[in-house]
């Protein structure tokens, strides 16, 4: 087999700001013919409802019942998923679903309850969390299933109190994948039918005879199911719109150059889109890197998609130092940044843009992935620069609360009348005199 295209680029040559831009440039433009399918989809289903529904689910996933009732799964069904998995399975679900709702429950306690204060005048100033009334989370099926991403999505908002969570899911020729169904009863999700693409997101987003319209939608999807989640925002809060899979590793080259290639083909398996880069100040490991990308690429069953990945989007890149590292990566804001050295904590400071840190070698990406505890639902394409992970946050909302005393509204009413005559609001400015004491 020929040894992998990977670029290699050093930072110290002369044209590498330009590679580098190359390296970053990614079109999350959606094609027009799919924005203009996914807007007539979701018009249909706003419109006809139940029938939109069936009749996409038959066309594009082979997949039929009489009536969308027919496409809803039962938690007794669910409970019979869990059971026909093997106890293996069973072990590993449970183990990561504990593992996922302590991280949540911790999260909780941190940000996600309420708070007052009094002035000294009685006033009292302060903010009411109130969880979701009811959210739903798309989890992709087909190509792949996911019950990593039924966790990740269902877990926070079952800890942040949501009261009810919908799951959507495609299943096409009917196929339903059991550890799926397994990880809806382990995570608490309320209802759960078997539909998918825009259509699904369309669902969710306005309602139908059978689908419960929901507050929120979560989770990630295909090009069609982006482009829906973009348009019905506003109807609906989202969680955001993921680009392609993204790892960036800083290694100092004390970790097994097998082990961090691995890690760079954890993400470009995804698809031919993922991007895979490596930073590194020696240039010997990055040699060592390259042969065993070389080495272990023909043992993996999906080689072809992670070539592609690794030639079309990857990178190795020399720097001058691990400092530099730390500054390029802060440039790319990457979804998983692993920092592979002997002294993670050194450089974990100077690191202010990534999904998740992963910090030393034995913290392989996989592992945030599956079981670790915080959520793999992370902003990709630069977008951590202003974003965050998935978190009970997401699944709750704030209002303010205030309780002016009469001896407080003698303090803020001349303040606000001044400040409302100024923008020329009268009223405002006399609805804050009328309190004050003649």
């Amino acid at each position: 087999m020929s040894p992998v295209q990977i670029r290699h680029l050093a930072t110290d040559s002369a044209d590498f700001d330009a590679q580098f831009r190359q390296l970053q440039h990614w079109s999350a433009e959606t094609d027009q013919a799919i924005e203009e399918r996914v807007a007539a989809i979701l018009a249909d289903v706003r419109s006809r409802g139940d029938a939109a529904v069936l009749e996409y689910t038959a066309r594009f996933d082979q997949w039929s019942a009489p009536t969308v009732a027919g496409l809803e799964l039962s938690r007794d069904e669910l409970r019979a998923a869990f059971d026909s998995i093997t106890p293996a399975q069973r072990r590993a679900l449970e183990a990561a679903a504990q593992r996922v709702r302590s991280y949540h429950e911790r999260q909780l306690q941190a940000c996600g309850l309420s708070w007052q204060y009094r002035d000294e005048d009685g006033t009292l100033l302060g903010q009411k969390v109130t969880p979701l009334d009811r959210v739903g989370i798309y989890v992709p099926g087909g190509k792949a299933a996911y019950p990593s991403s039924v966790l990740m999505n269902a877990l926070p908002a079952q800890v942040a109190g949501v009261g009810e969570i919908v799951m959507v899911v495609p299943t096409p020729r009917g196929e339903k994948n059991a550890l799926v169904l397994a990880a809806a009863y382990v995570a608490g999700v309320h209802r759960a039918f078997t539909i998918g693409g825009a259509q699904a997101v369309g669902a969710l987003a306005y309602g139908t005879e059978t689908v419960p319209r929901v507050d929120k939608v979560t989770g990630p999807g295909n090009a069609y199911v982006a482009s829906a989640k973009r348009r019905v925002f506003g109807q609906v809060g989202i969680d955001m719109i993921a680009g392609p899979s993204e790892i960036l590793v800083l290694a100092d080259g004390s970790t097994p150059a097998e082990w961090v290639a691995m890690d760079l083909f954890s993400q470009a398996e995804h698809d031919e889109l993922a991007q895979s880069i490596l930073l590194c100040p020696e240039a010997a490991y990055l040699a060592e890197v390259q042969a065993a990308i070389d080495r272990l690429l023909p043992t993996m069953p999906r080689q072809a998609v992670i070539r592609a990945s690794l030639e079309g989007r990857g990178a190795l890149i020399h720097t001058r130092s691990m400092d530099e590292a730390c500054a390029i990566s802060n440039r790319i804001a990457p979804e998983h940044l692993e920092v592979s050295s002997r002294d993670p904590h050194r450089w974990e400071p100077l690191l202010r843009h990534a999904g998740a840190i992963f910090l030393g070698a034995y913290t392989s990406e996989s592992l945030g992935d599956y079981c670790a505890g915080p959520n793999h639902v992370l902003p990709t394409s630069g977008t951590a620069r202003f974003s965050s992970p998935l978190g009970v946050y997401d699944f709750q909302k704030r209002s303010s609360l205030i309780e002016v005393s009469e001896a407080g509204a003698q303090v803020l009413g001349p303040i606000a009348a001044e400040l409302a005559y100024g923008e020329g609001l009268q009223a405002h400015a006399q609805a804050a005199e009328m309190r004050l004491k003649r």
